[in-house]
């Protein structure tokens, strides 16, 4: 597949060097438009040596330029325009002022108003450019014509300054691009509410009761539905990780307030995932001072609310509801006893004895359980196990499944 990578004049512009070549390691064929005043930044022939093809940089022919290296749009229109993918990295306020409102006065923006392919924005410019009403509002004109916008990350600046405007991680701008380009839409008009991390109850102002779980399973599973299509809701406990991008995130610690956030908005999602990990004993009494070691502590404990018990006590038709167990003895037994008890449609089971996958990994292997099959999901990437996860989840809305003996699914 084909993607075009138009450069435009930001300090950034030596990053999509490095973008160039991300996309090239999955196998895209990788074409590079640049603005005049990018190339005052980083020379074509960067581009050129790195993509394999000649580099766009005008609208016309270039006579007085004899590097091979260099190319017309006259050349190459048919090839630019018959692109997969359209991404600009970095994206300056300039070139986004100029995507909103048809501005099309060099290759790179008439190829915006000519290409049919999908198009991908990563922003990068000062703080206080970013942040100006005139920016987001330019922001706003282009995702309501469906351009995808990878929002910037928050640092120190080329400016000086710190805040949001440094271009997004590389990864993230790939992710971005392999979503539209390998986009099913299969989760498109669907709401999907997930929660992640680890919930915590307090002892006291210092210490609290938790667990391991990093949330990167939840996540993976908020940014895979999205790039399906879905409108995408992430309760989150805290976690060290980047909040996906075009997913509306609501923070919580504990496990009450997991319980309150998800309960207010269950009724709007037709696909509940809950894949946080939520402590289910909180202390009854919590001191409002550090406590100070003296000898033995014993803790009175209550249990915590069932969340997904409420939740599919108030399920409404239609709506699946998808839980999480984590075991270390008897999983697949103790999966299933949960199961049914719950009363969910299905529940991720996770053997957390095992070594190298789970817990704080970027790894795992899981088994898919329903009422009637039992489905292993082998060792994979959690970003790869989401989809198979997203995927076995809108299978439960087919007449039936067969487990087949590898132990694929089928209809």
């Amino acid at each position: 597949m084909k993607v075009t990578v138009g450069v435009s004049g930001g300090i950034a512009a030596y990053k999509a060097a490095e973008l160039v070549r991300a996309l090239q390691q999955q196998a895209l064929d990788v074409h590079v438009v640049m603005t005049e005043s990018a190339q005052q930044f980083v020379q074509p022939v960067t581009f050129a040596a790195l993509s394999g093809h000649k580099v766009i940089t005008s609208l016309w022919t270039l006579p007085d330029v004899p590097d091979d290296n260099f190319s017309s749009a006259i050349e190459h229109i048919d090839a630019a325009q018959s692109t997969d993918a359209l991404v600009i990295a970095p994206a300056t306020a300039n070139i986004l002022a100029k995507f909103a409102h048809g501005i099309a006065d060099d290759f790179l923006t008439t190829l915006y108003l000519a290409t049919t392919a999908p198009v991908i924005v990563a922003p990068a410019m000062n703080v206080n450019m970013w942040q100006h009403a005139a920016t987001q509002h330019n922001l706003d004109v282009l995702a309501s014509r469906n351009v995808r916008i990878v929002q910037p990350a928050s640092g120190y600046l080329a400016c000086g300054m710190t805040g949001s405007g440094r271009l997004a991680e590389i990864p993230s701008i790939v992710d971005a691009v392999l979503g539209v380009l390998h986009h099913r839409n299969d989760l498109s008009g669907e709401t999907v509410l997930i929660t992640a991390g680890g919930t915590r109850e307090a002892l006291d102002p210092v210490r609290f009761l938790g667990n391991r779980s990093s949330g990167k399973m939840g996540y993976a599973l908020a940014e895979a539905a999205e790039r399906r299509g879905a409108r995408v809701i992430l309760v989150s406990a805290p976690t060290a990780l980047r909040p996906p991008a075009n997913v509306e995130i609501v923070p919580v610690i504990t496990t009450e307030e997991m319980r309150g956030e998800v309960i207010n908005r269950v009724d709007q999602a037709s696909i509940v995932i809950k894949a946080a990990a939520v402590a289910d004993y909180r202390p009854i009494r919590q001191s409002g001072q550090k406590m100070k070691r003296q000898g033995p502590l014993t803790l009175d404990l209550e249990p915590t609310a069932d969340i997904l018990s409420e939740v599919v006590a108030r399920r409404h038709p239609g709506q699946l509801i998808v839980g999480f167990a984590a075991e270390t003895e008897n999983a697949v037994a103790h999966g299933r006893d949960k199961l049914l008890r719950k009363g969910a449609d299905a529940i991720v089971l996770n053997d957390v004895s095992r070594e190298g996958i789970g817990f704080d990994s970027d790894r795992n292997a899981v088994t898919f359980l329903t009422a009637q099959t039992s489905l292993d999901l082998p060792e994979m990437t959690k970003r790869d196990l989401a989809d198979r996860i997203l995927e076995e989840i809108l299978g439960l809305r087919r007449p039936q499944h067969v487990v087949s003996e590898t132990g694929t699914m089928f209809e």
